[in-house]
């Protein structure tokens, strides 16, 4: 099988947690600004669309050189092998951006990267400059930074992030493959008890459940690769197949999702259903101010509302005063508490063990770390 340049795009802060997925897989990786490189074949490109939780998308590379003038970016374009991957049908959109860099009209760029893109293939498949794009969808991005050219071909489609599993959700979600990220950076361990106290629609939960049965997050959506050609056909069942066994139905989880509105709840319910995790969740109508328990050594992982409008800043540090005072008294839990209020510390009334800056979105955001000391189970 071929072996391709690829990347997994992921949002910024988060490119290590992808990193270590693909090492787990077993890829050697490069580490990047919003990426992350590695080499696989076809199969490769399905199994890390399937398997990884925190990661975009992922993207062949079909070339990247320097160039400061059109011709030069049409010329190189033009000597890229887009014939042993576009048919003469393939829709190929080219999407673009620029940065710090002198061909820096991104309208140009796309018109003269689909140009050498159009001028080969028509020589290759013998048309007269007229492609039809009636066929598969192939969708290419260009994106120069400081004069330097990469070209992509994008494998997934929609991002990795939608799942299939939410069809319902609140005001300001949290992405799937953000979700994941937060259960993975709290350290967890699925012996333990579990608790998002502001689930809202149930993401964190569910991506807790998950990683815990060791599904893999694509199984139930399609990627946009497993319509081309070249594809062998059978390739993707027989990844989904292997994917399947390798899950654990039988672990006994204690995952709980809580929210002060009923409603949140009902529709956290109706996402756990549709991700087949129901009965692996019990969320319940309950305010952080509530929340009581004598279970020990469990986690804690909060995507609480921010406060970004001002009128919204007081209830929500209210909450966060609450947080404070709930969870000091469990103190054989770890509490991982994400919001874009960097003054949360004050609220909450303790500084924490370490903070990481995250990007939920465009919005720069904390997850303050609070480190539980865990209690040995007593031997009989």
């Amino acid at each position: 099988m071929q072996k391709f340049r690829l990347i997994a795009t992921a949002a910024s802060g988060i490119e290590a947690l992808v990193g270590r997925e693909l090492r787990d897989l077993g890829y050697q990786v490069q580490t990047e600004n919003g990426r992350v490189r590695f080499n696989g074949t076809i199969k490769d490109i399905l199994r890390t669309n399937l398997w990884l939780r925190t990661a975009d998308r992922i993207k062949i590379i079909v070339g990247e050189f320097d160039a400061t003038t059109f011709d030069e970016l049409f010329e190189k374009t033009l000597a890229l092998p887009w014939d042993q991957l576009l048919p003469m049908d393939a829709e190929f959109p080219v999407e673009g951006k620029s940065r710090n860099s002198k061909l820096h009209s991104v309208p140009d760029v796309q018109s003269i990267v689909k140009k050498a893109i159009v001028n080969q293939l028509s020589e290759t498949y013998h048309r007269s400059g007229h492609l039809p794009e009636t066929g598969a969808l192939f969708p290419l991005e260009v994106a120069i930074n400081k004069d330097h050219v990469l070209l992509t071909l994008d494998t997934t489609g929609s991002s990795l992030f939608k799942r299939g599993y939410r069809v319902e959700k609140g005001g300001a979600p949290l992405k799937e493959n953000m979700a994941a990220a937060l259960v993975m950076l709290a350290k967890w361990y699925p012996d333990n008890p579990f608790v998002d106290p502001v689930c809202g629609s149930g993401t964190i939960p569910i991506e807790a459940a998950l990683l815990a049965r060791n599904i893999a997050p694509g199984f139930n959506r399609a990627f946009a690769c497993e319509k081309w050609d070249w594809v062998p056909k059978g390739l993707s069942q027989e990844l989904r197949d292997e994917a399947d066994s390798l899950a654990d139905y039988d672990m006994e989880l204690d995952i709980s999702g809580y929210d002060i509105d009923g409603k949140m709840i009902d529709i956290a319910k109706l996402n756990a259903r549709e991700a087949g995790l129901l009965h692996d969740i019990h969320f319940k109508q309950l305010a952080v101010k509530d929340f009581t328990t004598d279970k020990v050594n469990g986690v804690i992982v909060a995507n609480p509302p921010y406060g970004e409008r001002l009128s919204d800043r007081d209830n929500v540090r209210i909450l966060y005063r609450q947080m404070g005072q709930v969870y000091g008294k469990l103190p054989s839990w770890s509490k991982y508490i994400l919001t874009s209020d960097l003054e949360f510390e004050d609220f909450y009334g303790q500084k924490a063990t370490k903070r990481r800056k995250l990007y939920n979105g465009a919005l720069r955001t904390d997850y303050f770390q609070y480190w539980g000391k865990r209690i040995r189970p007593a031997r009989n």
